[in-house]
């Protein structure tokens, strides 16, 4: 959804991206936003994979609603017969090939948000915004 250019980052902004938006505007694409559903405010403390786990910048341990989150998007996707996947570089929900390490510097780190792991665990072929 954020990058459809809806405002549900953690900072509460978006991150328009025109290559999203042409596919959701041609009928090839479904908005979806594991960390909405998982019931997280906007704007809402920023969060980080740490090992197994997900840990926002309070230093609370979030995994148990990100996966919420994720179990609900992935229905989602499952209902609309969706076979590819545009996500959010570097998030911890829709991050694919490298993450954020936890230590809330921006220090990335080989890694897939857990929204992108469980897609690609049903086959489902996943690509970010940055190609």
């Amino acid at each position: 959804m954020c990058l459809l250019g809806i405002n549900c980052t953690y900072a509460g902004k978006n991150n328009s991206n025109e290559k999203a938006i042409d596919l959701f505007q041609a009928g090839k694409g479904v908005a979806v936003c594991p960390e909405q559903l998982a019931g997280f405010t906007t704007p809402r403390v920023p969060a980080e994979i740490s090992g197994d786990r997900v840990v926002n910048k309070e230093e609370q341990d979030v995994t148990r609603q990100f996966q919420k989150g994720v179990d609900e998007a992935v229905r989602l996707v499952q209902l609309a017969g969706c076979t590819r996947a545009l996500l959010k570089a570097r998030s911890p929900s829709c991050g694919s090939g490298k993450i954020y390490d936890g230590s809330f510097t921006h220090t990335e780190v080989d890694g897939d948000g857990l929204f992108a792991k469980k897609l690609k665990e049903i086959g489902i072929e996943v690509e970010t915004e940055e190609g």
